[in-house]
């Protein structure tokens, strides 16, 4: 009997796993058993790592074979376990010698000849290895720029079974990560392109200051999807933090892009209205995987046409927007994935959106409410900035008489903006923006403001105007417009202002 092991990962969520792939060669009829809670995918690793073996000028063991997967209660799901079974079961037969091995991460999964083939979510796999006190990993060379992310690792880029075992042997050492040029940035979309719409530039350029989420509703043409389009160029770039959390997603979801591994743009996600909500928030057979809302996360989530999406769509965002987590739970375990997102919805008056002339919109009454009502009052009543916009005059499409504000100018505002809240609010809380203080610490006697400052807000709600939540998303929306007037804290005049840009009739 021969007994190997080889260190490996698997993923519970966004959070790596340790695992230990445990191999033993007995005497018995040959075959090959996989314990410890395998997917299909692992249980076909079989076949696919016996015939990377016998390619890769290996010799197979025909004696009985057990690979167990430690610890046997977590499930375990994927190909990234190939490459480890493949050397726990040469390391068993006593022809591979281990030890080169030992608290080192091996991750990959092997092609029927002998290539080493990327898998998803590596970043976080490493980044778990590594807090576990491991200094080196073995990794597809297709994840290996991805994998150099984590600090503290050294990181060995294997394109082959071959050159693996050869690394172990002492034969040739595998490659450092290859150089990553990086794809060219793409030029960004500019505020400045933006006609007109003076309140919606606004409503903009306040959203991206305090993190809030913004409604623009309007006639077609009228700029809501331009708006939008260009707020990810309002947003500073995320930090190291931020980016190995966005990084780490997108690798859970297959979507990095290979030569750009750390991603520093706030990502933007625009799902078409047909997506479903599994496509939405995240779902799948097994394991839920992240949808539009997490891949977005710390960035902007456009939900264009929000009326034709589905009202069960919809709604499945009400709960996350307040978290900033979505959970998603299933047969087979329970999967929390970060939903730190702006949403941004967009909405035409009536399903036909025509314009008044020759052809005016003939919808009723009756049909414009149905319509309207789409988009639920408890999911709007989450938005913190709600804005018609006019259309637009052909003065406005054709005037230059005064020059437009660039994304630059405007995104130097918003950044000195977000400093001073963090600067705030950095004694008693961990946040980024305005939008993720809790109403309770605006009421505080610290931060309350002054009643004559805050009358016609208290007004509004004394009446059911406004809701107790609609009442905080108002003052953290006046609290930025301060911070962008370089202000210590908003006045009456802030106040008013939150409630003109949460005034939107569309409902």
């Amino acid at each position: 009997m021969s007994y190997a092991r080889v260190l490996c990962a698997g993923l519970d969520g966004v959070t790596g796993e340790l695992v230990e792939v445990e191999a033993m060669l007995a005497d018995g009829l040959p075959g090959v058993t996989v314990t410890g809670l395998p997917d299909s995918a692992l249980n076909e690793a079989r076949e696919r790592v016996r015939a990377a073996i016998t390619n890769s000028g290996e010799t197979w063991p025909m004696r009985r074979i057990i690979i167990n997967l430690y610890p046997a209660d977590l499930r375990k799901r994927g190909s990234g376990f190939d490459l480890s079974m493949a050397l726990a079961v040469l390391g068993g037969t006593g022809t591979l010698p281990l030890a080169a091995l030992d608290g080192v991460l091996v991750l990959g999964e092997l092609g029927l000849d002998g290539e080493v083939r990327p898998v998803r979510g590596v970043l976080p796999m490493v980044a778990a290895a590594a807090r576990a006190g491991a200094v080196e990993a073995v990794v597809p060379t297709a994840n290996a720029a991805e994998a150099a992310l984590v600090p503290g690792v050294r990181v060995y880029a294997a394109d082959s079974l071959a050159a693996v075992t050869a690394h172990i042997r002492g034969i040739t050492a595998l490659p450092d990560p290859p150089p990553v040029a990086g794809p060219p940035a793409a030029a960004e979309l500019d505020l400045a392109d933006v006609a007109g719409q003076d309140m919606g530039r606004l409503a903009v350029e306040v959203a991206a200051a305090g993190g809030h989420h913004l409604a623009l509703f309007g006639a077609p043409g009228a700029g809501k999807t331009m708006l939008a389009q260009r707020l990810p160029s309002l947003l500073p770039r995320l930090d190291d933090g931020a980016a190995l959390e966005v990084t780490a997603l997108h690798s859970i979801a297959g979507v990095l892009a290979p030569g750009a591994p750390l991603v520093r743009r706030p990502p933007y996600q625009a799902p078409h209205h047909t997506a479903s909500v599994a496509a939405l928030v995240g779902g799948g057979s097994g394991v839920p995987r992240p949808g539009a809302l997490s891949l977005a996360h710390r960035g902007v989530l456009f939900l264009d046409e929000a009326p034709e999406f589905t009202r069960h769509a919809l709604d499945s965002l009400r709960q996350p927007l307040e978290d900033g987590i979505i959970t998603l739970g299933r047969s087979r375990g329970v999967v929390a994935y970060p939903a730190r997102v702006q949403l941004v919805l967009a909405a035409n008056p009536c399903p036909c959106a025509r314009p008044a002339g020759d052809v005016a919109c003939g919808c009723t009454a009756h049909t414009k409410r149905r319509y309207r009502g789409r988009v639920s009052g408890p999911l709007l009543d989450r938005i913190d900035i709600q804005l018609e916009l006019p259309p637009l005059k052909a003065a406005h499409l054709f005037t230059e008489s005064a020059p437009r504000e660039p994304s630059r100018t405007v995104a130097a505002r918003v950044a000195d903006a977000r400093a001073a809240a963090v600067a705030r609010w950095a004694a008693e809380l961990e946040v980024r923006t305005n939008a993720e203080v809790p109403g309770t610490v605006l009421r505080r006697r610290r931060w309350k403001l002054p009643e004559p400052v805050t009358w016609e807000l208290r007004k509004r709600l004394d009446q059911g105007v406004l809701s107790a939540r609609g009442f905080d998303r108002v003052l953290r929306v006046a609290w930025t417009l301060g911070d962008l007037a370089g202000l210590d804290r908003p006045g009456k005049e802030e106040i008013n202002i939150a409630l003109e840009l949460r005034r939107g009739s569309w409902q």
